[in-house]
């Protein structure tokens, strides 16, 4: 841990907690997801390892999709500019129409999403609860290509480290869990003052 990778360091009710980068991540594609991502590019591997779709093989899938909806798919949409960035929307800058691209899709076929929800029937609530998740597993996926990921040090007023945690994809995440734990050590703090107060009281009233 080296402190030139302190992004920010916060005083938060007499502790400092430092957000440092993560400059070693985990690909959130290890992770057991619901979708699978597959992408094509010529400089970048994407998505998930070993897939077996070719680009052929992916557009005559999601043209069986239109025609007949065995899958929900989302497509990526892919920011190359400096850094690299992924969204299922064409919102900005995903619309630039230099640095932005479509890249593939995102899918998960209904027969698993029957399976991981116990349902037989997929409901329009149902499918859009789907196409949140798929959302989120791709947010995590572009916070890992641009760095996004961030740990936290938790250190009292001697510079003690008193918790650390890594592995936040999403600096605003990493910050609000990184103030819960330092409220939880400040709680703990008050609380063993007060003790040491409340025996401090007690032991003058009996030498009294």
């Amino acid at each position: 841990m080296n402190s030139e990778h302190v992004v920010e360091e916060i005083d938060h009710r007499g502790l400092t907690v430092k957000i440092y980068q993560d400059l070693e991540p985990e690909s959130p594609r290890e992770w057991d997801n619901l979708g699978l991502m597959v992408a094509f590019h010529q400089r970048y591997s994407l998505g998930d390892k070993d897939h077996g779709y070719t680009v052929e093989e992916l557009i005559k899938l999601i043209g069986y999709r239109l025609r007949t909806d065995p899958i929900i798919a989302l497509p990526l949409y892919l920011y190359d500019h400096g850094s690299v960035a992924m969204s299922t929307s064409r919102n900005w800058p995903f619309d630039c129409r230099w640095d932005s691209m479509q890249v593939g899709y995102i899918f998960v076929t209904k027969d698993k999403v029957r399976q991981e929800y116990g349902v037989k029937r997929i409901s329009p609530k149902l499918r859009e609860a789907v196409e949140k998740r798929l959302e989120g597993e791709v947010k995590d996926y572009s916070d890992y290509l641009s760095g996004d990921v961030y740990g936290y040090v938790v250190e009292d007023a001697a510079g003690n480290d008193l918790d650390s945690c890594w592995g936040y994809y999403g600096f605003d995440y990493c910050v609000q869990e990184a103030k819960s734990m330092a409220d939880w050590h400040a709680e703990k703090f008050k609380e063993i003052a007060a003790q040491i107060h409340h025996a401090e009281i007690h032991e003058t009233r009996v030498s009294c």
